[in-house]
């Protein structure tokens, strides 16, 4: 008789798994929350309510890791030092904690309509774009803070006067705080670069903090250097308390930081798990709806009392799987595990040395903004690299939601001087021909692009899903990266239910690059 799955239907191999993310996530929480202008306590309480809430809901992605990320620093510290130049500065997480439980009731009621596909809507080429700024922007922030330099000396500095200091940075560094970081960033870079890898069942941060650690102690961090050399926790507990402040609600910029994290902590979050999804051995496909009213309902609780937003979080959940995680109960257990340091490691959490934590961070910038992104988005076309680059330089000198919005009209213009009709842009144009009773031929139209996706989605949805399936370009103008990237996958999930998929019409078209899935176009106009 079949084993019915539940939540610790895989409990060794999740235990283990959990404890190893732990590890992981503990580091990475307590910086993401210092650099993102928290307590570097709620750091730690948002990946425990990240771990403890969400696993509960029984069709969330079940190998994803939920926490604090990164990829949200920016947002948050541009929110807190906004809304700081308005109202007290003690009062600005406060503000932060309305906006982003607004923010997950959104979410929840985006899940309830079943809009989480909307993500497809978005190129892919400026949403890396997007990422890779936020990456360079993290670099640029923690730059000082891996040396050693007083935070009143840089306190309110964009990304771009950052780099600009950074010989400044390297003259005032402090250099015991200095050594510390600039050691962490060595393992962190060296580890994976190691042939048959003795360290590879340990965690890197863990690595960097049993080396940083030590030292901070045998130097005398704490009593000889200024106060910020070090983690500072302090009562955990009392830090828990009813947060949102709804006096800011009718400002413009209010509305304006909704919007940005809706944007970016859903979108960024739903693009992980469809990631995490196609890496999972088990070939288990996440309800994207679902998984978003989770989220919400994880920032909601976090919002509340005072939390960071929380996304599913790719190296955790990438490490999750490779650590050998089964089930949603390894990301339950490592939430158990933070809980836990909360009320038994305080003291030594706070002898790790925020130069440690700065060099972690500058290695998860380092990541998102690595040169292997940029290398693999010229090698599927030169105008998909036009739209990154563009995202990168907009966001650096405005902001996200500018930086995006100028990649998706980049890309857009790209689609109308290949001669697309502009209403093609928006609606699927194409002719179904039941060709027998067992196949189906789907002829496409003037353009296959991010913009009409899911409008096509919906036609193969409703076709029935036994039937064999023809999809033909032969009378189609444009077919883009992202249209091309759907089409792949699509085929790929038929044929895995043993279902005929064939493609027809590409080989006719002029590919922007030799990449398989480069944009497409055809040789004539109709």
């Amino acid at each position: 008789m079949k084993k019915t799955q539940n939540l610790f239907s895989y409990f060794k191999n999740d235990f283990y798994a959990g404890f190893l993310v732990f590890l992981l996530a503990l580091p990475l929480s307590l910086g993401i929350a210092k650099a993102s202008g928290f307590p570097a306590a709620m750091g730690i309480f948002t990946a425990i309510v990240g771990g403890l809430i969400t696993s509960l809901f029984s069709r969330v992605s079940p190998l994803s890791i939920k926490g604090p990320a990164a990829g949200l620093i920016t947002i948050c510290a541009a929110a807190i030092n906004e809304v700081s130049a308005i109202d007290h500065p003690t009062n600005a997480i406060s503000h932060l904690s309305a906006i982003l439980l607004i923010v997950s009731a959104l979410q929840i009621l985006i899940g309830y309509m079943r809009l989480g596909s909307l993500a497809e809507l978005f190129p892919h080429s400026a949403i890396h774009g997007m990422l890779a700024a936020i990456g360079i922007i993290i670099i640029a922030k923690q730059i000082p803070v891996l040396l050693g330099d007083d935070p009143l000396t840089y306190k309110g500095e964009g990304s771009i006067q950052l780099i600009k200091d950074i010989p400044k940075f390297i003259q005032n560094a402090h250099p015991h705080i200095a050594t510390i970081g600039v050691i962490g960033l060595i393992v962190l870079f060296a580890i994976p670069l190691l042939p048959n890898n003795p360290l590879k069942k340990i965690p890197p941060p863990m690595i960097v903090l049993l080396l940083t650690v030590p030292l901070g102690w045998v130097w005398h961090l704490k009593t000889e250097e200024p106060s910020y050399a070090l983690v500072k926790i302090g009562d955990f507990w009392s830090s828990i308390h009813w947060a949102p402040n709804f006096t800011l609600i009718g400002a413009w910029f209010f509305w304006k930081y909704v919007f940005m994290f809706l944007f970016v902590n859903s979108l960024e979050s739903l693009l992980t798990v469809k990631a995490i999804d196609n890496l999972d051995p088990l070939n288990r496909k996440t309800n994207p709806n679902s998984d978003l009213k989770a989220l919400g309902v994880g920032n909601g609780i976090s919002a509340i009392f005072g939390g960071l937003p929380m996304i599913s979080e790719v190296v955790r959940s990438s490490a999750n799987i490779g650590f050998g995680g089964k089930s949603r109960a390894a990301n339950f257990f490592h939430g158990v595990f933070l809980l836990f340091s909360m009320l038994l490691l305080i003291p030594a959490i706070e002898m790790i040395p925020n130069a440690a934590l700065a060099a972690l961070l500058i290695f998860a910038g380092f990541r998102l903004a690595s040169p292997k992104e940029f290398i693999k988005t010229y090698h599927l076309g030169k105008e998909q690299l036009a739209i990154f680059l563009i995202t990168i330089f907009v966001t650096l000198f405005s902001d996200l939601l500018l930086g995006v919005a100028s990649g998706i009209l980049v890309k857009l213009t790209f689609h109308l001087f290949s001669g697309v009709p502009l209403i093609s842009l928006f609606t699927s144009k194409r002719e179904i021909i039941e060709n027998d009773s067992t196949t189906i031929r789907i002829k496409i139209f003037e353009s296959a692009v991010f913009t009409n996706i899911l409008t096509f989605k919906g036609v193969f949805d409703d076709i029935d899903s036994k039937k064999n399936i023809i999809v033909d370009f032969s009378h189609c103008m444009l077919v883009d990266n992202p249209f091309m990237e759907y089409i792949n996958q699509l085929k790929t999930q038929k044929e895995e239910r043993g279902v005929q998929f064939t493609v027809i019409g590409l080989e006719e078209m002029i590919p922007f690059s030799k990449h398989p899935l480069a944009t497409r176009r055809c040789k004539i106009k109709f």
